[in-house]
């Protein structure tokens, strides 16, 4: 006989996973956004593989899947406030823009942008950017798998790193 489920059981275990917080930068035609998201991490070391799973109806997916990167903002612990700015999508009156165009900040946080284009926070203790490499459909989500192009972060040791649990935000399905 098959184990019955229980919703909150399930909820509260899959919350307990540990899991990063991060920002999610992406761009397509001159089209920007940052979102909040804990489903990224390394998944091979050679090439430099990194994936994130982002919500298929998202702002977020339309944008990497058309501009064929992204880029993850990792956030010390103390700036866990941040990542609330990026849970809804950035609207356009939100972002600074050069005289050129070139974004310069996203729901008043600095920005920079690197080799792929997408978004990254000045305020990063590091950033990654990925170059598309691989997509796979999963439900409700869909997981992106980049190549490392480029990173940044102190000469040092990183500060502690922003993690689900440092808030009071939570993702369980």
């Amino acid at each position: 006989m098959p184990d019955v489920v229980d919703d909150r059981l399930r909820r509260r275990v899959l919350w307990a996973m540990p899991s990063g917080l991060y920002v999610v930068g992406s761009a397509a035609g001159g089209r920007v956004n940052l979102m909040t998201a804990n489903l990224a991490f390394q998944v091979a070391v050679e090439p430099k593989l990194v994936g994130v799973a982002v919500d298929a109806a998202s702002v977020t997916h339309e944008l990497v899947a058309a501009g064929g990167g992204f880029s993850l903002s990792l956030l010390a612990r103390e700036d866990r406030a941040v990542v609330r700015r990026f849970v809804k999508p950035v609207s356009e009156d939100e972002i600074e823009r050069r005289g050129g165009g070139a974004v310069v900040s996203m729901a008043g946080e600095a920005v920079e942008v690197h080799a792929t284009g997408a978004p990254v926070l000045t305020r990063a203790a590091a950033w990654i950017d990925c170059s598309l490499r691989h997509r796979l459909l999963l439900g409700s989500h869909e997981l992106f798998v980049g190549e490392v192009v480029a990173v940044g972060g102190p000469a040092g040791d990183l500060p502690p790193l922003l993690r689900m649990e440092d808030t009071r935000m939570s993702y369980g399905g």
